[in-house]
Parts: C-alpha cells; structure tokens; sequence
C-alpha cells in the first residue's frame, strides 16, 4: 500500500445520507437542523404575526404576558409581541450567524493550518506561535471585548465569533498537513518538480476535505451557542432584531411569572447546539473513524 493510499481516508459503503439515516442519533440531528432551516426560510409565510408587532389583546388586563394558547401558541412577551413568530425570526438570525461565523473561522483556520504544516519553518513556527497566543485568550471575554469595540450588527457579530473560533481548526489541520507533509509521495512530487500550489491543490488537500467537513460542523454548534451568550450579555444582536440570545435577554425579569419566555427560546438553542453536535460526530465517524475522539 503507497503513502498516498494509506493517507486516504477510508469511505463508509454506500452513500453517506443513507449511514446518516441509519444512525438514530444523527438521523435526529438531521431532521432538527432542517426543521430549523426550514423554518428559516420560509419564516414570513410561517409568522403567524409581525414578530415586532405590539398587539393591544397580547397583553393581560393587569399588562403581563399571556401563556400559550390557541391563539398564541408559545405566549406573548412583555410587550404583547408572539412569542413564535419571534423565535422562528431568531432561527434566521442564529444561522445566518452560526454558517457565516463558521464558514469565516473554517477558511481562516485551514489556511493557517495548510500553510504553517505545509511550509513550517519560520513561516509555521510564527503562524502556530499566534495561533497559541489567541488560543491562551478565553474565547468568551475575547468576544466580548471585541463586541463591545464595534458597533454590533450582524455580520460584525459573525466576524467577531469567527475571530475566537478559528484556532481550533487551525491546530487539527496544522497537525494532518505536517504530517502529510512528510510522506514519500508529497517528496516525489517535489522531486517531479511540481508547484507548491500543484500539491497543496492535488496531494494534501483532498485528504483534508473530511477534516474540515467534519469539523466545520461540530464548529456550528459552538458558534450558534456564542452567538446566543453574546446577545443574552447584551452585546451581540441587539433589538429589534430577534435572536434566541436577547429573547432570553429582554424577557428574563419575568421567569418566575412567564417561564414559557426563556425556556423556549432556550429549548431551541440547546436543540440547534446538540443537532450539530450529533450530525457532526456521526460525519466523523462516517468519513474517517481516525478523527475520534479529537474534537
């Protein structure tokens, strides 16, 4: 078997929709993340209401928000707005986020990565040297700080959470293309006299693909839980806007007397988080059973 076979990932027979669907876990995964997507795109024809529509009847006699009912079917919030319409809106909002975020950390720490495990040297050692350094800030309080210096919008809340979550990446693909590398193939093709660009593009990349898919995904649900701390702290999303972080945010002065405003808000985080989580385990598992055990 040559080095170039034996660094090829091996492949899960059959298609890797059918190996997803027969895994209950990622099965579940999958239904949930396109349940959420769905919901995403086609939210005004899902809204039952304007989700910043204050209704007069959304509203008790003594002003305090309504429960679930028939007509509204999570309650209303403080302000008489339906509570699911706001969340189906605050699915848009989160992947936006959650795939912009990650797709910018993804690109960003791969490059890193291919670049100082491919070249190393100086040019690595100073690249997996900052790449250390952003690893020892924690993520959290590095968000934040950067949040509270630009003006929060949505995409500057993507750039910010994708400026945090880069170096995870950053560190695997580093540690696969060193390794890479150094084999017997990749020195014949630069004793052939091919381009760096040649062998990157041809010889060390397509057997990173199934890192960086399987990754990539795990990387979602992060982002996606980031994304929704940021906007509870006040600094990510900001009103009107809706995202399941300032629902939380604007809604929690009435738990004890509404709990419906936090919990389900915070239901969709913890199943949108725990979705990624699954469908990127069984990816991992599916596409190459080596990277167990490594996120």
């Amino acid at each position: 078997m040559t080095d170039a076979t034996a660094a090829t990932p091996p492949r899960g027979q059959g298609s890797v929709l059918v190996a997803l669907l027969r895994r209950p876990r990622s099965a579940f995964g999958l239904i949930v993340i396109l349940t959420m997507v769905g919901a995403a795109v086609f939210a005004p024809w899902l809204m039952p209401y304007d989700p910043n529509d204050q209704m007069f009847d959304g509203l008790s006699l003594e002003g305090a928000p309504l429960p679930p009912s028939s007509e509204f079917w999570l309650g209303t919030d403080l302000l008489g707005r339906d509570l699911f319409s706001r969340l189906i809106l605050g699915a848009q909002t989160s992947l936006i986020i959650g795939v912009l975020a990650n797709g910018i950390a993804v690109l960003l720490g791969a490059t890193v990565g291919i670049t100082a495990g491919y070249f190393g040297g100086w040019i690595g050692g100073i690249l997996m040297r900052f790449t250390d350094l952003m690893m020892a800030f924690p993520a959290l309080l590095l968000a934040i700080v950067l949040a509270a210096i630009f003006k929060p919008s949505l995409l500057i809340v993507a750039m910010v959470i994708a400026m945090v979550n880069w170096v995870q990446m950053a560190r695997v693909i580093y540690t696969e293309t060193r390794s890479l590398a150094q084999r017997e193939f990749i020195e014949v093709q630069r004793a052939m006299g091919s381009s760096t660009f040649r062998i990157l593009g041809r010889h060390i990349l397509p057997h990173l693909v199934y890192s960086i898919i399987v990754f990539g995904t795990l990387g979602i649900s992060t982002t996606v839980l980031l994304e929704a701390t940021l906007s509870y702290l006040g600094v990510g999303v900001q009103p009107p806007t809706p995202s399941w972080g300032n629902i939380i945010y604007e809604n929690q002065t009435y738990f004890a007397n509404a709990p419906w405003l936090v919990f389900f808000p915070g239901l969709a985080i913890v199943l949108l988080a725990l979705a990624f989580n699954l469908l990127g385990d069984a990816l991992r598992d599916t596409l190459d059973p080596r990277l167990k055990g490594r996120h």
